[in-house]
C-alpha cells in the first residue's frame, strides 16, 4: 500500500530537505508549483516513477534515508495539475502496462 500527499507551493526550506535528501539533483533555483510525495515497497516506487513519468511532464527523483542505497520515497515535481494527474494515476494502477496479474 502506497502512501500518497501532494504540498502546493512547497517552501523553500522544505525543498532544501527534498534537496538534500535527494543528493542535490534539483538546483536551488528549481521551484515546482507542486510536490507529490510517496512512500512505499520499492517495487511500488520504481513503479509509481514510470507512471508519473508516462503520465505528465514532471520531474521525479528519490528520497533517501539514512543509508545511502535505502529508499524512503519519491518526490514527483511539477505544476499543480501534472502532479495531482500523477498521483491519480498512480492510485489508479497507471494504463495497466504494470501489472503480471
Amino acid at each position: 500500500m502506497l502512501d500518497i500527499k501532494i504540498i502546493k507551493a512547497p517552501s523553500a526550506g522544505t525543498m532544501a530537505i527534498v534537496r538534500q535528501r535527494s543528493g542535490a539533483r534539483w538546483s536551488e533555483d528549481f521551484k515546482p508549483a507542486a510536490l507529490g510525495l510517496i512512500q512505499g515497497k520499492l517495487i511500488e516506487m520504481i513503479v509509481a516513477s514510470d507512471i508519473a513519468e508516462k503520465t505528465a511532464g514532471v520531474v521525479v527523483t528519490d528520497i533517501r534515508g539514512s543509508c545511502p542505497q535505502n529508499m524512503v520515497l519519491l518526490a514527483i515535481a511539477g505544476n499543480t495539475a501534472e502532479v495531482m494527474a500523477c498521483l491519480t494515476s498512480i492510485k489508479n494502477g497507471g494504463d495497466g502496462t504494470h501489472d503480471c496479474g
